[in-house]
């Protein structure tokens, strides 16, 4: 019996809401798909698409209720979000080798689609790389969608990634909190349900002092992929990549570039 298809459909204008491809790069032989972080958008991924095309094309996948698409309402557990991000990759964004890039709730949620992928149309990226977020089996509890204003701002200050300009406009604060506590509210009841491991090797990319990921909870990574894994430890906290995204492009480009070769080569701490 082959691998179970999805009953999920969507409509032409699904892939163009849900998709990002700021340089588009027909002839490129990999795509890179990025998944933002909690409160993120596919903007953030803007500078990676710049540095990587056109070697590889980036698309980003861009949630509902940010940005262009303010007025949806965003969606507020993983299962649906990657059911509805599934849907529109399904149809043509996945035609040709692809990679998934996630970093923190977005590494979560390239785990989920790549499931869905492998289980409904027995194919799998050709690698998968998880930043700055703990294994899908090393629980913490986590409270901040239940944070009053105050205390989730102060959360969004301490983890960096977010413009203070927009935490000091109180009608920008307006908009971004609603959308934050409903991602945090996502990533924080998200319980990994058992299944086999993907098909694709894994790396797993932390800061040395990322107080939401230690570098033991990011090498259980290993225990989600059935080939290749390798942890990639840079200096800083959560979003340790703002200050490296070139070595980070470097490396993904490099592993990118060896996946698609059909091998695996291991890095090693950055």
């Amino acid at each position: 019996m082959g691998p179970a298809k999805s009953m999920t459909t969507t409509h032409g204008d699904d892939r163009t809401r849900w998709i990002r491809r700021f340089h588009p790069a027909p002839e490129a032989e990999t795509r890179l798909i990025c998944f933002p972080h909690a409160g993120g958008s596919a903007s953030y991924y803007f500078p990676v698409s710049r540095t990587l095309t056109p070697r590889i094309e980036v698309l980003a996948v861009q949630y509902p209720g940010r940005q262009d698409r303010r007025l949806e309402p965003s969606v507020d557990n993983i299962p649906d979000l990657a059911e509805r991000t599934y849907a529109a990759l399904a149809e043509e964004w996945i035609d040709r080798p692809f990679a998934f890039f996630g970093h923190s709730m977005g590494a979560i949620l390239a785990f989920e689609v790549a499931r869905l992928i492998q289980a409904r149309d027995g194919r799998s990226p050709v690698h998968l790389f998880a930043s700055g977020r703990r294994a899908p089996t090393r629980y913490r509890e986590g409270r901040v969608h239940r944070y009053d204003d105050a205390a989730l701002i102060a959360e969004l200050t301490r983890n960096g990634g977010t413009d203070q300009r927009f935490l000091g406009d109180a009608e920008m604060r307006a908009a971004i909190l609603p959308l934050v506590r409903s991602d945090y509210r996502a990533i924080e009841t998200y319980r990994y349900v058992p299944g086999p491991p993907l098909a694709c090797p894994i790396t797993a990319l932390v800061g040395d002092s990322d107080p939401q990921t230690t570098i033991d909870e990011a090498s259980a990574w290993a225990e989600q992929c059935a080939e290749g894994f390798d942890l990639r430890v840079f200096p800083g906290g959560h979003f340790y990549l703002d200050a490296h995204r070139e070595a980070v492009t470097d490396a993904v480009s490099a592993v990118v570039a060896v996946a698609v070769g059909g091998e695996f080569q291991r890095g090693g701490t950055s």
